[in-house]
């Protein structure tokens, strides 16, 4: 595997007004600017982008830290990292890029970051400002230019269920899915307060100065690194985090298997999608995806997905030292159900249809939930076909049912259990 040094190649300041001309840069690398005081979010990341010859201030003495950055001026910007490899071969082809602009746009294709075959118009449409979701692709593109196993997680990620708010609202172009996935899994890019991405949302100066720092730091590490990478990959690949978050449960052992058991699996992926065997005959049921999360480890071990289903100040003292597990539910419903018939369908703690996540985390992250759909005194579906996330848990502990076991209506069955130590 090739490591990028991503050394900044100082050869001159871009044109005057497109990331600044003029600036106060002291000896010692400190910044000067009086719209970026040393409270400022991003004034450490500031500093060192200036220091290194990325930005330079403007003649009033500011930065403008929340200026909009164009296409023209971040793929300057991008085709100025040298070490990131080059294929010298690939034309940028565009016919809108300025000419002061025009050396950096061909650099930043040839290393990786920007794909002309995608601009199917042949125009960058260099002037306007560069929004968050095309980023997330120049960004992840060079990372995959870095690594190939960058770029196979830029596949794996295809089905994957993204920790953003327009994951959830049906907002996230599939264009730009798995760039954002990938952005988010190595900690590139996330999302805002009010848990969007901001796929839209133009980028500022302040945050290409950060984002600089981040992809100099992902640059030198492999996907294998990022635990939410990890995730993001194996729940696009077969429909759950199991084996990140929780690796200690394993298939069944042969010797607690009858000589009736059938065909085992323990590749989600093979049951993922697939119609349900149930207890009760209320619906029929298939499970798009399965998150478990860890609420008792260190902030970035307990899993990506943690901020979507949980609140910070959720109740982690769990019974027996129990993991939450959040099953997203594909229903057909036959006749009526309730809402406590739906806790009927399976009789195990782990994948629990009746209720969903309470947290005010997953209201914000619009997660559907069982109450969408079940309403009125009694809680009756109002829907013949709800897609919505349960919540359940995931035990260790062998005195409260810790077998996880669904089977197919083909008779194939899922069974993990905790590894005995």
């Amino acid at each position: 595997m090739k490591k990028t040094v991503l050394t900044v190649l100082v050869i001159g300041a871009l044109a005057a007004g497109s990331l600044g001309s003029y600036g106060k840069t002291s000896a010692a690398g400190s910044t000067d600017f009086r719209d970026v005081p040393s409270s400022h979010w991003a004034a450490s990341a500031i500093q060192s982008a200036v220091t290194a010859g990325y930005f330079k201030g403007y003649a009033d003495g500011t930065f403008k830290p929340g200026a909009a950055v164009s296409k023209a001026e971040m793929a300057a910007i991008l085709g100025r990292l040298s070490d990131q490899p080059v294929d010298s071969s690939v034309s940028s082809r565009f016919t809108d890029v300025p000419a002061w602009a025009e050396e950096g746009v061909k650099a930043a294709v040839q290393k990786g970051f920007i794909d002309p075959a995608a601009y199917s118009s042949g125009k960058l449409n260099a002037n306007a400002p560069l929004s968050r979701g095309e980023l997330a692709v120049w960004l992840t593109n060079g990372l995959a230019k870095v690594d190939a196993d960058y770029g196979t997680a830029l596949k794996d990620v295809t089905n994957t269920v993204v920790p953003a708010k327009e994951y959830f609202t049906g907002k996230l172009p599939a264009t730009q899915k798995n760039a954002v996935a990938v952005a988010m899994g190595t900690g590139l890019m996330s999302v805002g307060e009010d848990k969007q991405f901001g796929i839209d949302r133009t980028t500022t100066r302040a945050e290409v100065a950060v984002l600089l720092a981040r992809y100099e730091a992902a640059a030198h590490k492999q996907p294998a690194d990022f635990q939410g990478l990890q995730e993001l990959r194996e729940v696009g690949l077969t429909g759950t985090n199991l084996k990140v978050i929780a690796p200690k449960y394993v298939k069944i052992p042969e010797e607690r298997l009858t000589s009736n058991h059938g065909v085992i699996t323990d590749d989600f992926s093979e049951i993922r999608g697939k119609q349900l065997k149930t207890v009760t005959n209320y619906a029929d049921v298939k499970i798009d995806n399965w998150i478990i999360v860890n609420p008792y480890s260190n902030e970035d071990k307990r899993s990506i997905y943690y901020p979507v289903f949980l609140d910070k100040s959720e109740n982690n003292d769990l019974m027996l030292g129990a993991y939450y597990s959040f099953v997203e539910f594909d229903m057909v419903i036959k006749g009526t159900m309730t809402q406590l018939q739906a806790g009927s369908l399976f009789n195990s703690p782990t994948i629990n249809a009746m209720l969903s996540p309470t947290s005010r985390s997953s209201s914000l992250y619009h997660v559907p939930k069982v109450d969408d759909f079940a309403k009125g005194n009694r809680s009756i579906f109002t829907e013949k076909y709800p897609t919505y996330w349960g919540t359940g848990f995931l035990h260790f502990d062998r005195s409260v049912q810790p077998e996880v076991r669904l089977t197919t209506e083909d008779n194939l069955n899922y069974r993990v259990v905790p590894k005995e130590t």
